[in-house]
């Protein structure tokens, strides 16, 4: 076996005239997570379906514990988890009997499986909603059910797409807590998502895919030190002003205009320093400002950096 507990070579993939992956490459070493970063149709989600079986790759290879995905897909079945964007429970039965389902559908002993099930169901702070239909939890609670079920037979690869879409910040917060529970335990997690602060949580390497192309990789430090800049945020009071405030400040780094609102946005080397000089230089030319704000760069940065647009502003259009 590779150190590699998933590995993608060349990964091809069209569905009609749309190329959803185009010669993808990445690797997620054994006990380690990796982000898929990008925005929806970046191709994130169909990557994953390849390597859980559900699709067939046109050309290129991939495998799983070194299994080929396409040449004995049933074996890499056997051997991992998945949670999709939508929670693939059955709403009519309880949490417990859902549990249940997925042990017997894995040819799980009986005993064995109402041990783990009550296992996962006090793991996932689930006892109390156990007898209840799954058509009366709470979009938190189905998230944590579908988690669940994807490791009642103890897979050692976990695949978890878009795992938080549709959740409120603190069902967001709850599922981050899980899922660092399992990293710490050993899974091997390939995590997709749009949101740029879970990669930056969650993943130790991140791959940024955009149009199905693989267009950066590396930790989260890497990414951000890609673009070596401290980033100065100024709100101009009157919109009308911001081209030429941006054309002034231009001299002290790369500046840019955030789209719909009255904010500038200048990449400097010395945040501290280069501060002082733009208030100097708005003064003198009688911009008023109305903020201003020092700031590292973060993954949404990143993303800007390399794609041009904001991964909310694809995901809305």
């Amino acid at each position: 076996m590779t150190d590699d507990a998933i590995s993608v070579q060349g990964l091809e993939k069209r569905f009609g005239d749309v190329v959803a992956l185009d010669g993808v490459d990445f690797a997620v070493p054994t006990g380690t997570v990796l982000g898929l970063l990008g925005p929806n149709g970046a191709g994130k989600t169909t990557a994953v379906r390849i390597l859980t079986t559900i699709l067939a790759p046109d050309a290129g290879a991939a495998s799983v514990l070194g299994i080929d995905v396409a040449r004995d897909p049933q074996a890499v079945r056997e051997r991992i988890g998945l949670a999709g964007q939508y929670a693939a429970v059955d709403e009519n039965l309880t949490g417990a009997e859902n549990l249940h389902m997925v042990g017997r559908l894995s040819h799980m002993p009986s005993g064995a499986v109402r041990a783990r099930a009550a296992e996962l169901l006090e793991r996932f702070d689930l006892v109390d909603a156990a007898r209840r239909p799954v058509r009366t939890y709470s979009g938190g609670m189905r998230r944590r059910l579908d988690l669940a079920a994807a490791l009642v037979h103890r897979p050692t690869v976990l695949f978890l797409d878009e795992p938080t879409t549709g959740l409120d910040p603190r069902g967001r917060t709850d599922l981050w807590g899980v899922i660092e529970d399992l990293v710490r335990e050993g899974t091997t997690l390939l995590l997709t998502t749009q949101y740029l602060e879970e990669a930056d949580r969650l993943a130790k390497n991140i791959v940024v895919i955009d149009h199905g192309h693989v267009i950066a990789e590396g930790t989260s430090s890497e990414l951000k030190g890609r673009l070596g800049a401290t980033i100065i945020e100024i709100g101009i009071a009157d919109r009308s002003e911001l081209p030429r405030a941006c054309q002034l400040l231009g001299r002290f780094g790369t500046c840019d205009t955030l789209p719909g609102s009255s904010t500038v946005e200048v990449r400097v080397n010395d945040g501290s320093r280069a501060a002082i000089d733009v208030v100097r230089a708005l003064d003198a030319e009688r911009l008023e400002s109305t903020s201003l704000v020092i700031r590292e760069p973060t993954l949404d940065d990143v993303f800007l950096s390399l794609t041009g647009h904001r991964a909310e502003e694809e995901t809305a259009a």
